[in-house]
């Protein structure tokens, strides 16, 4: 079972998923769109792909979805990897990790670095698993003291939450990454999007977008803002 606050919209995700980045970047959009900013918080849980898999998403398998995801929200920041190719993030962990931690601070904290760490991936080659990088996008954060945040993290304080989540997310409830919930009930994964996928020569699926319906995302802040 997932607990959710009324006002809030609970995010199952990975930072490493591109699905989950349309989700994230289309969720604020509608928000601002809407005039929500201070009726509906995101509360980012994990969905850490890499724990359930037991390896790293591979890079190869992410770029077959890249081209398909940087088409449904090609405002959200998207950038094929221009960065060396050792500096591929081999762990999410970390900076799903410190999202937690910002929540010290409030939900506001945590949504900003959060949606500052996917545009660092995505949309700017960085390798967010590095420490020095999480705080260098902390620093760019206008909503986040950078030395709690710091302190938060390097504590470990949200380590146990990561985990925590990790369980819930393994159970009947969450489907996968994106998967939202609304106090009222509601919850969807993937909201608005439907694909097919087909398996290639080489092993991986390739996903073809059968519909999309962006306004899933008004329904779903206008319904949370009625549990506010």
């Amino acid at each position: 079972m997932v607990e959710v606050a009324p006002g809030i919209i609970v995010v199952f995700s990975d930072i490493g998923c591109p699905w989950a980045h349309v989700a994230v970047w289309r969720l604020h959009d509608a928000r601002r769109r809407l005039g929500l900013e201070e009726r509906v918080a995101f509360d980012h849980r994990v969905f850490p792909l890499e724990l359930f898999n037991s390896q790293p998403t591979p890079r190869d398998e992410l770029a077959v979805e890249w081209d398909a995801c940087a088409s449904l929200a090609p405002r959200a920041g998207w950038q094929a990897w221009s960065a060396p190719d050792w500096a591929w993030p081999a762990t999410m962990l970390p900076p799903m990790e410190a999202v937690q931690a910002a929540k010290e601070q409030g939900l506001g904290a945590s949504e900003e670095l959060d949606r500052g760490l996917r545009r660092a991936f995505w949309g700017e080659s960085r390798c967010v698993s590095l420490r020095h990088v999480i705080l260098e996008v902390a620093a760019e954060c206008d909503g986040l003291d950078l030395e709690a945040l710091a302190d938060a993290f390097d504590s470990g304080r949200a380590r146990a939450a990561l985990f925590e989540q990790y369980e819930v997310a393994r159970g009947d409830a969450v489907d996968g990454s994106p998967h939202l919930f609304l106090a009222d009930g509601t919850n969807v994964e993937n909201p608005g999007i439907e694909a097919t996928w087909e398996e290639g020569s080489d092993g991986f699926w390739r996903p073809t977008i059968v519909g999309d319906d962006p306004s899933a995302y008004d329904r779903l802040l206008t319904a949370a803002a009625a549990t506010a």
